[in-house]
C-alpha cells in the first residue's frame, strides 16, 4: 500500500519518519524501533501513536523515494 511519509533529515542526511498518512488517516511516529536495508530499499519499523507497530519501506531506486506500508502488528490487548 502506497503511503505518504513526512521525515526529519538530520545533519547526516538520514531521513527519520515523523508521521505517515495511509488513506485519510494520520499516524504520528512515537519511536523508531528498528531499521534495515536490502538492495534498493530501506525498511523502518516504527511504533505509532495508536500503539501499533508498522513496517515502512522506502524504495531507493525511484527518484522520489516512494514509501509503502509493508506490514503492521496490532498492539497486544493483554499486559
Amino acid at each position: 500500500m502506497k503511503i505518504r511519509v513526512e521525515c526529519y533529515a538530520g545533519y547526516k542526511g538520514e531521513e527519520r519518519p515523523l508521521r505517515f498518512f495511509a488513506g485519510d488517516r494520520r499516524y504520528e511516529v512515537e519511536k523508531v524501533v528498528d531499521q534495515w536495508y536490502s538492495p534498493g530499499a530501506r525498511f523502518v519499523r516504527v511504533q505509532a501513536n495508536d500503539g501499533n507497530l508498522y513496517i515502512l519501506r522506502r524504495e531507493e531506486k525511484t527518484e522520489a523515494g516512494e514509501w509503502t506500508l509493508e506490514a503492521y502488528r496490532r498492539k497486544s490487548s493483554s499486559g
